[in-house]
């Protein structure tokens, strides 16, 4: 089974667009090429689009779907239904993005015995101020993420993702010094964690 080449635009047809994309999962991880069509056709559109938006270099957004898309398909297995699937598949487009950026931002240089006094210089330059498509991407996320804080969590589900996941307490830590079982604990980070990761 191998990922599409080129990028196509045609709408999905009618049978994959009254399929759940949890339908087209199992059957793409059981080998279907006609599921991994299906996601294909469903999110191509809104994943160049995503991505033509940042890029704003047509060769360039063509490539980084394509590559998106491969990932898709090699990283299926890593899907685990904690989140709806167009999360997982835009989760995976930041990353593909991400990581292109990282690769043309990093020439490497290797260093001799004599360049000991060049290392600082270099540390420098890693600990540099975002480029502007970082600032715009992790402000545009911030605002998702509080807005879903505000309209989608209890306060006890931010205070225990706070003491959890910002204070590292153990859930077992949590529990007892709140006074609940670790099952509700547990519950309660498990929905706050789901909410979030679908922004």
């Amino acid at each position: 089974m191998a990922a599409p080449d080129a990028p196509r635009l045609n709408a999905p047809a009618e049978g994959v667009a009254a399929e759940t994309d949890e339908s087209l999962v199992e059957r793409l991880r059981a080998g279907d090429q006609a599921a991994f069509d299906g996601i294909y056709e469903r999110y191509f559109t809104r994943v160049f689009q995503f991505l033509d938006r940042r890029l704003r270099n047509r060769a360039d957004t063509e490539e980084t779907t394509q590559e998106v898309f491969v990932n898709v398909f090699s990283s299926i297995d890593g899907y685990r239904g904690e989140a709806p699937f167009g999360a997982w598949v835009f989760g995976l487009t930041r990353r593909t993005l991400a990581n292109r950026f990282k690769r043309k931002r990093h020439a490497t240089v290797a260093l001799t015995e004599d360049d000991g006094d060049k290392v600082d210089l270099l540390l420098t330059t890693v600990r540099r101020e975002p480029d502007p498509l970082e600032s715009y991407e992790a402000a545009e996320r911030l605002a998702r993420l509080a807005d879903a804080v505000r309209r989608e969590l209890t306060r006890e589900q931010v205070q225990l993702f706070e003491l959890h996941h910002l204070h590292h307490h153990s859930i077992h830590e949590i529990a007892r010094s709140l006074n609940k079982s670790v099952d509700s604990v547990k519950s309660n980070l498990y929905r706050a964690r789901k909410v979030l990761m679908a922004r």
